[in-house]
């Protein structure tokens, strides 16, 4: 699966991407979050709050519950506002 990180996260993170095999059990957006934070203390930093982290897959804007497959593509942002 590769995993692709936009503004502050891929900073606090220190990668713009990452390609990862999905352990058992990580079946949704949420469970892959939760499981990302375990990588490392800067990954456990940059989504401590799921509430700031919003999330597509294959670049559809997905909720936490979605299933993923390991091909899939996995953007992690910030929210975006715009005028």
């Amino acid at each position: 699966m590769k995993i692709l990180y936009f503004a502050w996260l891929r900073t606090k993170i220190g990668v713009p991407t990452e390609t990862v095999e999905l352990p058992a059990g990580v079946a949704t957006v949420g469970a892959l979050v939760d499981w990302l934070k375990t990588r490392s203390d800067r990954h456990a930093d940059a989504l401590a709050n799921s509430k700031v982290v919003k999330v597509a897959v294959n670049q559809e804007h997905v909720p936490y519950d979605h299933p993923i497959g390991p091909g899939d593509e996995v953007a992690l942002f910030p929210p975006v506002t715009g005028g």
